[in-house]
């Protein structure tokens, strides 16, 4: 059998979670993913305002329910080479290199929105509860790609993870002017995460365990402001705060049958949007910009190896995301709409191995949908989602015995790790006037 340096604390990170259908959502609902997910100034639908700016439900002045449903498929690839050695240790000159698909099936994103007003209030209410955050990556075990090989052997062998948020959100809107609004919400959350194996547990001699599914709560909080002149130009700015979880307490369990448990604390990052839009007839334009601060956020600011082999943090740098959509209401009953998302990728080549396979990077997304309008209280919504990861995340393997030759992480030389994915959703939707 091919022989390579693959130690269990090194390569067990191309199993972190932070992943597969994207850590943030770049949109909640049909109608706010067609846009690109722009609507921080361009409220066209309830779900995508109580999402990016609450201020922005003061512009719909009836009582509103929105039921949406998205159905995720994505297509990652996890590959790795590592340099081969013979029994003393010594380089042969020889790699062993493989690629394995992920195999896993569809991931549901819900989302259920409401909004209360009336014509003649300054007060505008609403609920939302949203799945913001989803992913789950499934690796069968193989012998022709040296990650994924049993741990035995010196890979981790099948490779799973899921992961999910919840969050729940009541808005509140108040119009100051006639053209200016200020939006307060506080959200509630609930998160759950499963791994195969486990990188934030310290190894034993039998390798890193499993874990059960454990969850969290969190709570945070989302402010705006939302100006909507008389001449069709808007404009928008929010802020959603860190959302605080609790840890996790993981339950695991090694391959030698023993037990043990140990926590690990993951906040969602906060997020500051500036938005634009302008309509005009039958257009309607939005143009939106955010700003994820990843740098300050629990679960993803530390980075590195602890001293029981164990990993400390994932080192994820802030991301610029731009998102931009157009509706075109020409056609009687049917609006079309086009939109566009662009994401800065957080992981740089260094600790690119800590966070493969990095499934949260969709560096272009590109949308199409379409509504129909029943009546003039009933709406149907469709959307298609496809994204691309653009270049592949890769760097070198990294191995805490190896930190004093090749500091900070220990790159094993001539080794590499890499992960390129696309995505498609189809959504559906449909909302009511009460």
């Amino acid at each position: 059998m091919k022989k390579f340096i693959f130690t269990l604390g090194a390569l067990f990170m191309t199993t972190v979670t932070f992943s597969q259908a994207g850590h943030i959502m770049q949109g909640v609902g049909s109608v706010n993913m067609s846009m690109g997910g722009a609507a921080t100034a361009q409220p066209l639908d309830i779900s995508g305002a109580l999402h990016w700016n609450p201020a922005t439900i003061s512009a719909f002045d009836e009582d509103i329910i929105k039921l949406d449903v998205g159905l995720f498929f994505s297509s990652p690839e996890l590959s790795s080479t590592v340099p081969e050695f013979d029994n003393e240790g010594q380089p042969t000159g020889n790699f062993f290199s493989g690629t394995t698909e992920d195999d896993r099936g569809i991931s549901p994103m819900p989302a259920l929105a409401a909004v209360w007003s009336k014509p003649d209030s300054k007060h505008t209410f609403g609920a939302s509860a949203f799945g913001i955050s989803g992913f789950g990556a499934t690796f069968p075990e193989s012998m022709s790609n040296p990650i994924n090989m049993p741990q035995a052997n010196g890979g981790f062998g099948r490779i799973e993870s899921d992961y999910m948020l919840f969050q729940i959100g009541l808005a509140w809107a108040y119009e100051i002017t006639d053209e200016l609004s200020f939006g307060l919400q506080p959200t509630f959350n609930y998160s759950a995460l499963e791994l195969m194996p486990n990188p934030t547990a310290n190894p034993n001699q039998a390798g890193y365990p499993s874990t059960d599914k454990a969850s969290a709560l969190g709570f945070g909080a989302q402010v705006g402001l939302f100006y909507n002149s008389n001449s069709g130009f808007k404009a928008g700015v929010s802020y959603k705060t860190t959302q605080n979880f609790g840890d996790f307490d993981l339950d695991n369990t090694y391959l030698d049958g023993s037990t043990a448990t140990n926590s690990f604390n993951m906040d969602y990052p906060a997020i500051l949007s500036f938005g634009l839009g302008y309509s005009l007839g039958t257009i309607d334009l939005a143009l939106d910009y955010r700003m994820v601060d990843y740098e300050n956020t629990d679960g993803f600011s530390s980075v590195g190896w602890t001293e029981t082999a164990s990993v400390a943090g994932f080192g994820w740098e802030n991301i610029n995301i731009i998102s931009a959509g157009i509706q075109y209401k020409g056609i009687n009953k049917l609006p079309i709409r086009l939109g566009y998302t662009y994401s800065s990728n957080p992981i740089n080549n260094d600790v690119a191995f800590f966070n493969i396979p990095a499934t949260a990077i969709i560096k272009n997304a590109f949308q199409v949908g379409l509504s129909y309008e029943v009546s003039d209280r009933f709406q149907l919504d469709l959307l298609y989602h496809y994204g691309t990861s653009g270049d592949a995340t890769s760097g070198p393997v990294l191995n805490p015995q190896f930190i004093q030759n090749f500091p900070p992480y220990g790159a094993i030389p001539g080794s590499e790790v890499s992960y390129d994915m696309t995505t498609s959703m189809i959504g559906i939707g449909a909302s009511l006037k009460l």
